[in-house]
């Protein structure tokens, strides 16, 4: 009766411990879809100094800390303007609280290269995804 008791415990334990570390696995090889905005760079949250030149991207507070709070700072990011099919690649440094789920905020830099310096836009379609670390 004990034995299969904690057979069945043990086995339920491990089901729900699993998921975290695939499901954070797999964020890493997703496309996300969501809108591109800018902002004056300076202190972000992963700690460090940015200027406006630097191709650096804020992420959504939701992705920020899903991978453990600030666990994706320094990661590089490919950022496709879906409108006009221009990509960089940038780097994360910053988390942005206003920005929904798959969208970034970007440094001046990042987003007028992806605009051709088409700062009245303010906002555009973006698909991006994780760069494999090295």
């Amino acid at each position: 009766m004990f034995a299969k008791l904690f057979a069945v415990l043990l086995v339920a334990s491990s089901v729900l411990a699993a998921p975290v570390a695939e499901v954070e696995q797999l964020e890493k090889r997703k496309t996300h879809n969501g809108q591109a905005t800018y902002f004056s760079v300076g202190l972000g949250a992963c700690g460090w100094n940015n200027v406006d030149s630097d191709y650096i991207v804020a992420v959504n507070s939701a992705q920020y800390g899903l991978n453990g709070y600030g666990g994706n700072c320094g990661q590089k990011v490919v950022i496709t303007n879906t409108d006009n099919g221009k990509s960089i690649t940038a780097q994360v440094a910053d988390e942005c609280p206003t920005c929904s789920w798959g969208s970034l905020d970007l440094s001046p830099s990042a987003f007028g290269a992806l605009t051709d310096n088409n700062f009245d836009l303010g906002v555009f379609p973006i698909s991006w995804h994780y760069k494999k670390r090295n």
